[in-house]
């Protein structure tokens, strides 16, 4: 019997470890909310986002992350089953093979969340299989995800997964 392949969901012959700019989106095993809560907030209507313990792990591994590796994971929101940043690579490292690939970087990350969710007393797994990643081209595209990513606390209540 053979398996089902998965489809590739990164570029071909794209080098990942160049300079530039990347949205990256990270969901829970399950899509289990257990990384934070999203409230009513000020009388603006802008709501409050509440950190759990999982996502306060979540949020020191990222910034971790981002000085392991000479990065940038800016911004960043960690909604209550998933997590959006933009990771920036600024400098031009020697190859591939050497310069770490957004796939490591973001494989890093989760390793480390998850080992440190663990250790707090997570049950099974944090995260589910691979993530999304958009190669960010132009300054309106970066604006446009950045506004995305600022304003996902405000959506939640549209995602499929919401629970009030």
């Amino acid at each position: 019997m053979e398996l089902p392949k998965r489809k590739a969901i990164r570029l071909p012959e794209y080098d990942y470890s160049s300079p530039g700019a990347y949205f990256v989106t990270i969901c829970t095993h399950d899509r289990r909310c257990i990384l934070s809560t999203i409230r009513r907030g000020d009388p603006c209507g802008r709501p409050l986002l509440d950190l759990t313990g999982y996502g306060s792990i979540v949020e020191r591994c990222l910034r971790q992350t981002a000085h392991l590796y000479r990065i940038t994971l800016d911004p960043y929101v960690i909604m209550p089953n998933h997590v959006h940043f933009i990771c920036t690579i600024d400098e031009q490292r020697a190859t591939a093979r050497v310069a770490p690939t957004l796939g490591r970087i973001v494989g890093a990350f989760k390793s480390l969340a998850a080992n440190q969710c663990r250790e707090a007393g997570l049950s099974g797994k944090l995260w589910q299989r691979s993530f999304h990643e958009h190669i960010i081209r132009t300054e309106d595209d970066y604006r446009e995800i950045w506004n995305y990513i600022d304003g996902n606390p405000a959506k939640w209540a549209e995602d499929r997964y919401y629970e009030p």
